[in-house]
Parts: C-alpha cells; structure tokens; sequence
C-alpha cells in the first residue's frame, strides 16, 4: 500500500489504528450492520487510545496531531467498518472542529475537553426537511429572548444524534437574510425542546446512529451561540470543508478493503480450469480499482496538507471527496462482481462496502454539489 511521505508519528498512529481496527472493530462489522447496533464499546475504546481528539491540541483533551494523523485514522477504521467511521468523522469533523475553530475559551473548555477526550460524544445539525445541499432553504430559526435564544425547526440526517452529548445546531436569528442570517449554537443534550427522534433505517453505514430532531421552544443560553451572531453559513462552509477530507478517507478506506476482498478471491477462485485473477477481465477492474485509490488517497493527503499548513483548501477538499467517492463506488461495485453471485450475499462484505460506500457520494456534499464547488473555486482564477 503507497502513501504519500509521513512522519514517524503519522506512521505510529497509523498502524496503530490498523492493528486496532482489524482486531477489535472488523470483527463485529457484519453484526453491527445487521442488527443496527451503534458500536458503543468501540467508540469508548477509541476515546482511550486518544482517537477522538486526534487533531485538537492537548490542552483541549486532544491528541495534538493534525488533518494528516485524522485522515489516516479514518482510512483505517472505514476498512474495517464504514458505520465506525462515520461515527467518529461525525464526532471530530462536524461537531467538535467548528467549537474549536470558533469557539470561545469558555466554551472550549466547557464542551471541546470532554468531546475531544472521548467523554461526550458530538453531533451536528444543519440539514433539514426541506433543506440538505440548500442550507439558504432552512427554516429552523433562533429568537433572542433576554438571556436566551429561543430555537424551533426541524433537523435531518443527524448523525451520533441517539448517543450524543454536545449538539452544534443552526438556525436562522435573520430570516429576512436567507443564508447570511444564520447562526451557529451549541446545544446539550436533555435541553427541554430538543427532541431526538426514532433511528432511521438506513441502506448502509447501518450501525451509525442517525435520526431528525424536532426543535421545538428550545431555550439556549446566549453564551451557547457559536461565534458571531449571523456568522453560521460561513461556519458550516469551513466545518464542511474540512469534514470532505475525511469522508474522502473514508472513501479510500472502502474503496481498499473492497480491492484487498477481491484480489485475494481472484486468487482462490477457479473457473473454466484456471484462477479467476488469470482473466484479463479480472486483472482490469483490479488495476483500476487500485490506480483510482492510489490517486485519490493522494488527493485526501494532499487537502489534508494543505490544511494543516493554513493554506486554502476548499477546492482540493472538494475534489477529493468527488474523485475518492465516486472511485469507492466503482471499486465496490466491481468488487461485487468479481465475487459474482457470493458477492450478492451477506455472507462476504463487499456488499456492504457497496452499501456503505453509498453514503459518500452524499454526504457532507454530494457529488452534482461538488462539482460545482470545485468549478467556482476554479473560476475565481480566471475572474
């Protein structure tokens, strides 16, 4: 398996998630998958090898490494279990990310300590009913009454919803301004008003827990509002950008288990008196499968650079996740049918990386967005 050049501490972490991942987490993907079980014992595992604060600084609870270290972390965990990576890319990417960048110290260290410590566990609300990739169409709104913001709407798609502490949520206190009215607050679990709804039965990634919540007269104390007043749309963009790194790793992730699944069938199966992986048929989608995830696993590491050197990545982020989930679907799939009809069943996982690999052309941005992201930010060079 290629990488780009890591350092010695990114190498350590990575296979220490490997040799953990494979041990501890891949065992119980296909029951997890199956019965809809959010992997509780796993995440409390990771809390205590350091995994859920891995790219906060160490006074914050965190590890003190990077979008590097995380998006190796992610890679490793998504081949062993999409649902498990989700669950944590949900908890460091969406919800503590945003307290940590535009948070106040107050609330670092009331909310960002125990999220990144692995003693609460984060989630995050900006889509809605009538609102996923046109965050402009929310109706979700937040009114300032003395101390407190009062918020009533309704949220979708809310992953770690069932289990989690410590809520980012969005709402408009400037109706009238569409997008540039939005706020960003933080919001507890148990606060009167925030209803957590039933768990959604999804086609993959099973086992993370995501369901709607209804807002209805939740009362946030004014020191809950996230940064500025009106400065939510522009919070959620970064958040966003960011978290399309690691379902980029994610993809990879998938995307690789399926290859590794394949490949070595390819080697135990015989038809017409020969190994499978002796047909040129075979030998191609292999050889594509593996040039699409070499590339696209440099293009994650190259958004994560880039990031981490606080340089502008909205762009490559972008295409990462497009390039790498796209090529997820198409290495899954293909996995599928060098497997044949044994792919088509429960009893091997590609099926599962298929179903998995899905949500990544989604999520977090789906791929007709992206490409449109990706096609603005290309324009502004030549504006």
């Amino acid at each position: 398996m290629a990488y780009s050049e890591l350092t010695e501490e990114q190498t350590m972490l990575r296979d220490m998630v490997r040799e953990f991942a494979k041990n501890e987490i891949e065992p119980l993907a296909a029951e997890i998958d199956e019965t809809c079980a959010y992997p509780i014992d796993n995440i409390r595992q990771m809390a205590e090898l350091g995994l859920l604060g891995i790219p906060f600084p160490e006074k914050y609870g965190g590890a003190g490494m990077d979008t590097m270290s995380l998006a190796l972390a992610l890679e490793e965990i998504a081949k062993a279990c999409g649902s498990t990576c989700l669950s944590l890319a949900a908890h460091t990417s969406l919800c503590a990310t945003p307290i940590y960048l535009f948070g106040s110290e107050e609330q670092k260290q009331k909310y960002l300590v125990p999220l990144a410590s692995g003693a609460a566990i984060g989630s995050f609300c900006l889509s809605e009913p009538g609102s996923g990739s046109d965050a402009g169409a929310a109706t979700t709104v937040a009114v300032r009454e003395g101390e407190h913001y009062v918020l009533n709407g309704n949220k979708l798609w809310v992953t770690n919803a069932g289990l989690a502490d410590t809520f980012v949520v969005f709402a408009k206190t400037d109706p009238e301004q569409g997008v540039r009215g939005i706020s960003a607050f933080i919001v507890e679990k148990g606060t009167e008003g925030f209803i957590i709804g039933k768990k959604e039965d999804k086609l993959g990634v099973r086992a993370s827990d995501t369901r709607p919540v209804s807002i209805e007269g939740c009362r946030v104390p004014k020191e809950n509002l996230l940064g500025e007043e009106n400065k939510g749309f522009r919070q959620a963009l970064v958040t966003l950008d960011g978290g399309r790194i690691g379902i980029g790793a994610m993809s990879v992730g998938l995307a690789q288990a399926a290859m590794e699944k394949a490949a070595a069938y390819s080697q135990e199966r015989e038809a017409f008196g020969s190994l499978i992986g002796d047909f040129q048929a075979i030998k191609w989608m292999l050889a594509d499968m593996a040039t699409e995830i070499h590339a696209g696993r440099l293009m994650v590491h190259h958004a994560a650079r880039l990031r981490d050197a606080g340089q502008p990545y909205t762009k490559e982020a972008a295409m990462a996740k497009l390039f790498s989930s796209e090529a997820a679907m198409r290495a899954t799939k293909n996995a599928i049918q060098i497997f044949g009809g044994y792919g088509y069943t429960r009893d091997y996982p590609v099926e599962r990386y298929w179903r998995d690999a899905k949500l990544t052309v989604i999520g977090e941005g789906t791929s007709e967005v992206l490409r449109l992201v990706v096609s603005r930010e290309l324009l502004k060079e030549f504006a």
